[in-house]
């Protein structure tokens, strides 16, 4: 009978199913300044990057996802929605020579952060592509990491560019040419950015890398919400066992002492 009342402890407790339907939110800064149409990525880095960020939309579910994009300035391309076909169309829009040329890291970052939502979920993302250096812009790449920072926002750091030189478009009085120059990443800056605010930087050579550090982005958040809603689930303790235990004893005892008053 204790074994039958003590029922809502289990030994066996089968852990909540993982529910990601609250999603998260997430904005994807893109860097298209004119290096980005390098070539040492097919058929260059700007749009292999367009191609993979647009996989990335279609792989969640539940999330909203803006888009910002950045060169010497900073815009928003696309608030943070659940329309994933606009956003998927902004995307494919993205293209060089919009705003003053550069590379703009810092404010990229700083636009970023703003366009999360003042109902932001608990968990915010910001994706932060690059192919440079900062060089351009008002506001200094750490400098909005700790704006994400003060935002409970990750951002994870993307450098694309393969190793050494890339063929990379110069204009020139009789034209664009291409000309094997040396690719230049801050990766100090983009792990610093990564650091500070809790996310993690990776380097893509190669399309498949680049799909894949996506891939890996996207396990990571499913783990961090995984983690988060354990967190919320009521700790098991053996509290119901001990008071349907106390219940059954007190019961017990009234039930004696009734007998015993009749015996009487």
């Amino acid at each position: 009978l204790v074994i039958t009342l003590a029922e809502p402890y289990n030994v066996n407790y089968d852990p909540p199913k993982i529910d990601y339907k609250n999603g998260i939110d997430i904005i994807l800064a893109i860097d298209a300044s004119g290096s980005m149409l390098a070539q040492d990525f097919q058929p260059n880095r700007l749009e292999a990057a367009k191609d993979v960020a647009q996989q990335f939309v279609d792989s969640r579910k539940g999330d909203r996802i803006g888009l910002v994009v950045y060169e010497g300035e900073a815009y928003t391309a696309c608030p943070a929605t659940l329309d994933y076909k606009l956003l998927k169309e902004q995307i494919e829009q993205i293209a060089p020579d919009q705003v003053e040329p550069g590379t703009a890291i810092g404010n990229g970052l700083g636009v970023a952060v703003t366009r999360l939502r003042s109902d932001s979920l608990k968990s915010k993302v910001i994706i932060l592509l690059t192919d440079g250096s900062n060089n351009a812009g008002s506001i200094e790449p750490l400098d909005a990491a700790r704006l994400a920072k003060a935002k409970n926002c990750r951002v994870y750091t993307i450098g694309v560019g393969t190793s050494g030189l890339a063929p990379t478009p110069i204009e020139t009085p009789f034209g664009i040419v291409y000309e094997n120059l040396p690719v230049e990443i801050d990766e100090n800056t983009l792990k610093a950015i990564a650091n500070e605010t809790g996310g993690k930087y990776f380097r893509a050579k190669d399309e498949t890398g680049l799909k894949n550090i996506y891939k890996e982005i996207d396990q990571l958040e499913k783990r961090k919400m995984e983690d988060q809603h354990i967190a919320a689930e009521p700790p098991l303790t053996l509290m119901p066992f001990f008071v349907w235990t106390i219940i059954f004893a007190l019961g017990a005892w009234i039930l004696q002492r009734l007998k015993f008053k009749l015996d009487d």
